[in-house]
C-alpha cells in the first residue's frame, strides 16, 4: 500500500494541483492509517479494506485523544484516498463512501479589537530595514485579508501600487485581485524603495517581497514569531495564531456594514458559508455589548 500512496501523492501534485502543504499533510496522515491497517488490523491489500475497519480507526484516533478537526481532516484524508484507488481501478468499490465526518466543534477564531489592532499598528516603527519589512507586513495583512501564506509568497511582479491593487494565488491556485488602501501602499512603498534592497542578496531573492536576514523569502513561521513579538509588545494579551490579522480584517469590515459577499471575495473563499464564521463572531460581541450595556443586566 505505500506504493499506492507515492501514486496518489504524484496524482494529488500533477493532475490536483494541490499546494506543498495539503499534499504534506494528506501523505502524513495516510501514513498513520496505512501503519494502523498494518500493524493493528494485518491489513496490507486495499481491496481488503471496508467501511467497518476505516471506522475502527476513527474511534482509535479519538481514544488517543484527537479532536473533531484533527479527525475530521484525517478522515477527509482516507476519503480522497480511496476515491483514488476507485477512480484508478485499484479496488472495485469505495469504502468511504456513505461514512460522514465527525461534527466539528465550533470555535471562533481570536480576533483583536479595532482599538488593539490600532495599538499594535501605532508601536510599529521604520528604525531599521527589519522593522519596516515587519511594519509593511502587518499593515499589508490588516488592509487586505492576506493569509499568511499569501504574503510570504508575494512576488513584485504581484504588487500594483499605482492602482492600489494586488494579486495573489489562494487556495488550489485560484488567483484573485484585493485592493489595498492609501496609506499600507505608503508604507509598502517605503519598504520596497529604502529597505528591501537593503535586505536583499543578488540571485537568492528570487523577486520574493518579503526577505529574511539570508536575503531569501520569509517563512510563514518566522511570521508568527514576529507578530507574537509585536503584539506582545503593544501590550496585546491574547493568544494570536498567523491568521489573527486576517480574521480581525473580516470582523471589522462586517461590523462596519461590508456585504458577506464582497468579504468573501476579498478573502478568496470558494464556499460562503466558510465566511459566515464572521457573522457568529460579530454576533457574539453584539451579547457581550447588550449584556454590559442593559440596565437589568447592570442591577
Amino acid at each position: 500500500m505505500e506504493e499506492l500512496i507515492n501514486e496518489y501523492q504524484h496524482y494529488l501534485i500533477s493532475e490536483k494541483m494541490k499546494s506543498e502543504n495539503t499534499v504534506k499533510s494528506y501523505v502524513s496522515d495516510l501514513a498513520n492509517y496505512l501503519y494502523y491497517l498494518e500493524n493493528k488490523l494485518k491489513l496490507t491489500d486495499a481491496k481488503e479494506i471496508t467501511t467497518d475497519h476505516i471506522k475502527n480507526y476513527l474511534a482509535y484516533l479519538k481514544k488517543l485523544g484527537y479532536s473533531s478537526t484533527s479527525a475530521s481532516r484525517s478522515l477527509s484524508a482516507i476519503k480522497s484516498f480511496h476515491k483514488f484507488l476507485f477512480l484508478e481501478k485499484y479496488t472495485k468499490t469505495n469504502p468511504t463512501t456513505n461514512l460522514q465526518s465527525p461534527k466539528l466543534d465550533k470555535k471562533l477564531p481570536t480576533v483583536l479589537s479595532v482599538e488593539e489592532v490600532m495599538r499594535l499598528l501605532d508601536s510599529l516603527d521604520a528604525s531599521t530595514p527589519y522593522n519596516q519589512r515587519n511594519q509593511a507586513m502587518i499593515e499589508l495583512v490588516y488592509a487586505t485579508g492576506l493569509r499568511v501564506s499569501e504574503l510570504v509568497n508575494l512576488k513584485i511582479n504581484d504588487l500594483h501600487l499605482t492602482n492600489k491593487m494586488i494579486s495573489t494565488k489562494g487556495k488550489g491556485d485560484k488567483e484573485r485581485l484585493v485592493p489595498v488602501n492609501d496609506y499600507a501602499a505608503k508604507i509598502l512603498r517605503n519598504y520596497l524603495v529604502e529597505a528591501r534592497p537593503k535586505l536583499a542578496v543578488p540571485s537568492k531573492d528570487q523577486g520574493y517581497v518579503f526577505l529574511n536576514n539570508h536575503g531569501t523569502a520569509l517563512s510563514r513561521q518566522s511570521f508568527f514569531l514576529i507578530l507574537k513579538d509585536l503584539c506582545k509588545k503593544a501590550d496585546i494579551t491574547k493568544e494570536v495564531s498567523p491568521h489573527t490579522l486576517r480574521h480581525s480584517f473580516a470582523t471589522h469590515l462586517l461590523e462596519a456594514g461590508v456585504d458577506l459577499r464582497i468579504i468573501q471575495e476579498m478573502l478568496g473563499h470558494e464556499d460562503i458559508s466558510t465566511t459566515q464564521i464572521y457573522t457568529h463572531i460579530s454576533n457574539q460581541k453584539l451579547k457581550e455589548i447588550y449584556k454590559g450595556a442593559h440596565p437589568h443586566d447592570q442591577k
